[in-house]
């Protein structure tokens, strides 16, 4: 059975599943959900608890062993299994399923896991654990989700923020969930009368935002040209290599040259995107950014990602990002000069 990380509370509350698989990219909510299951477990008498780490070269036998061993100090008890970043291989995968076949009567097993892929999510092993328990995907919170999120985390916290705040919080803290919840946390110690202003965040929030590659080129083809540098400039700040960042706005301007030129042609568009394996949740962007840009626009583009890729091989000077940030705010929309006129 599938939970979201929202639904665990009541379901912990009303009765403990034999196992749980708690997994995703997003670190703080893995942690939190993991916290709630065992501080479940604590209140309905597992005291005793065993961890098992998965690195290389784990035996995978250990968790059958740990299942078979009664407990020793207490009548019930939590079994772990940290598998982070690691995949169980073969032999986790049937340790897996075997368990979920047969799992111990005395305890409750909790799984963490980090990002489990599609491929991984339709495994014989994922399937039989979340037939026999209970799975929990921590899927990283998306931008426009941010905003619902940190006003509710304030609210659990007895804090009343306004609007504003609670735009510049989302703004100083993008991409970095845990700094979020830590700055709420210090804000609850500091502010006395519960009011959350913009100028309580100002003066005790700092810049903790988080991007990739992937957020830059999202802003643009969103037509956000202020996220679109700011993003670029936590890029530079953090010593991502602007040649990935090339790479993955070239990408996305082949897409679109694609599609352009399929539009020019009276063409139907999901050919284009069935050819470029395009997923639906990414169609809406590049339809968007079809809007704001002509076949001339977009083919120009492509040859200004090509000189961007010579500046940063040192075959044309030049900073590569600067360059980034022109084309960046070209695929947003905004019109700037280019030597190619």
């Amino acid at each position: 059975m599938r939970l979201r990380p929202d639904q665990l509370a009541a379901h912990c509350r009303k009765t403990l599943a034999a196992l749980y698989l708690v997994y995703g990219e997003e670190l703080l909510v893995v942690q939190e959900a993991a916290d709630m299951i065992r501080a479940a477990t604590r209140d309905q008498g597992y005291h005793e608890r065993e961890c098992l780490t998965v690195a290389t070269g784990f035996d995978w036998s250990a968790l059958r062993q740990c299942a078979a061993s009664p407990s020793l100090f207490a009548n019930r008890r939590l079994l772990e299994v940290r598998l982070g970043d690691a995949k169980p291989g073969d032999a986790g995968a049937k340790a897996l399923v075997d368990y979920a076949g047969r799992p111990a009567d005395d305890a409750v097993l909790l799984i963490t896991a980090g990002k489990l892929d599609w491929q991984m999510q339709k495994s014989r092993w994922f399937t039989a654990l979340d037939e026999a328990g209970v799975t929990v995907p921590a899927a990283a919170v998306e931008l426009r989700q941010l905003p619902g999120w940190i006003e509710k985390r304030f609210q659990t916290r007895n804090l009343q923020p306004t609007s504003e705040a609670v735009a510049l919080l989302c703004e100083r803290v993008e991409g970095n969930l845990l700094a979020a919840a830590q700055e709420i946390d210090k804000l609850a110690l500091i502010v006395s009368d519960r009011q959350v202003t913009v100028e309580t965040v100002m003066a005790t929030v700092g810049d903790s935002s988080r991007f990739s590659i992937y957020d830059f080129v999202d802003a643009a083809l969103l037509g956000q040209p202020g996220r679109t540098a700011r993003i670029l400039y936590g890029l530079r700040s953090e010593g991502v290599e602007p040649v990935l960042a090339n790479w993955a706005l070239h990408r996305e301007v082949r897409i679109i040259n694609a599609l352009a030129f399929a539009r020019s042609q009276r063409r139907p568009l999901d050919a284009v995107f069935a050819a470029y394996k395009v997923w639906d949740k990414r169609k809406p962007p590049l339809n968007q950014t079809l809007q704001r840009l002509t076949l001339a626009a977009c083919r120009q583009l492509l040859g200004d990602c090509a000189r961007t890729d010579r500046i940063i091989k040192g075959m044309e000077p030049g900073s590569p990002w600067d360059a980034l940030l022109a084309n960046g705010l070209r695929l947003a929309g905004v019109g700037l000069w280019s030597e190619a006129l």
